[in-house]
Formats: C-alpha cells, sequence, structure tokens
C-alpha cells in the first residue's frame, strides 16, 4: 500500500471506529431510557412519554452509526463459503471476486448517499419532525445525516477495499479452519 493511500485508509479506520463508539454510547442511552420507562412505569403508573419514538430514532442511529466498522473489518453479511474455498484454490481469482462484490456494495451505498442527501436537505430546511406534538417531538434531520454519512463512509471503505485490492476481513477463514 502506497503512503497517501495508507493516511486515507487510517483516516477512514479511525473516523469508523469513533462512529461506531458513538453508536455504542447510543446503546447505552437506549438502555438507560428504557430501564428509566420500565421503572417508572411499573413503580410510578407513569410512563416516560417519548420512549417510543426514541427507541425508534436510536436503533436508526445505531446501526447506521455502527455500520462503517462493520465494512472497514469486514463483517458485513455474506456468504464467504465460495468466496474461501475459491480464495483457497485460485487466491486471484477469489481476490477478484471479493474487489467485484466490494465495487458493487460502494456503487449500493453510493446509491444510498446519493438518495439521502436531498432528503437531509428537505428535513434540515422544513424543520420535520416526528413524534406526538405536545407529548414528544424531535426532527428528522439527525437520521437522515446520519444515512449520509454513513453510506458515504461506506462507500469511501469499499472504495478503498476495490482500488488497494484488500479485504480486512480473515474471519471466515479462521472460522472454517476450526470447523476442519
Amino acid at each position: 500500500m502506497r503512503a497517501p493511500g495508507a493516511m486515507i485508509v487510517r483516516l477512514l479506520d479511525r473516523v469508523s471506529i469513533a462512529a461506531n463508539a458513538i453508536g455504542t454510547f447510543v446503546v447505552l442511552v437506549l438502555v438507560a431510557v428504557l430501564n428509566y420507562d420500565v421503572v417508572a412505569r411499573g413503580a410510578f403508573g407513569a410512563p416516560f412519554h417519548g420512549a417510543f419514538e426514541i427507541v425508534q430514532f436510536s436503533m436508526v442511529l445505531i446501526v447506521f452509526l455502527q455500520l462503517p466498522d462493520v465494512v472497514r473489518v469486514g463483517r458485513l453479511t455474506r456468504s464467504d463459503g465460495f468466496l474461501i474455498l475459491v480464495g483457497r484454490r485460485h487466491p486471484a481469482l477469489g481476490a477478484w471476486f471479493r474487489r467485484a462484490i466490494n465495487l458493487v456494495s460502494a456503487v449500493m451505498m453510493l446509491l444510498i448517499a446519493v438518495a439521502m442527501w436531498p432528503e437531509f436537505q428537505e428535513a434540515w430546511h422544513s424543520g420535520k419532525f416526528f413524534g406526538v406534538p405536545g407529548i414528544f417531538t424531535a426532527p428528522w434531520w439527525p437520521i437522515k445525516l446520519t444515512i449520509f454519512f454513513s453510506a458515504v463512509l461506506c462507500t469511501l471503505l469499499l472504495g478503498a477495499k476495490v482500488i488497494l485490492g484488500e479485504d480486512h476481513s480473515t474471519h471466515g477463514e479462521h472460522d472454517l479452519d476450526m470447523v476442519s
């Protein structure tokens, strides 16, 4: 890997790890909100208004904040059995298939980002919100921005894997060795 490519990949990796950490923090906040709701509902008969909306909001944040790190470490859901078998017998063909899959994945993530940007702009400028007015509301734009950010970061990570020919995942190969 060339030095500029290595620096870019390192930067993308760090941003992915940071996004994952923020997603983990959102999980902890979600646990606290749900525990508070359960205790308030059971002990005081007064549920936390907005718990449902916070759960919806948080689930999207968690998935899209942690997705780039999943891509970074090569754990995006796919069937690796074929790739492992081909890679063992024909390493060049296996590498070609990995690059092709990463390229298709990068294009899909780019399409998501392109579709999400206008939605983010509309949500930002219109002040659209979700929830029940008077009880609990939240703006849509943070969700739209998170999805856009995640899709762009995934596109860049997958693009780097295509260009540099690297797949950081060795998980599937080790799992197959343990079974044999």
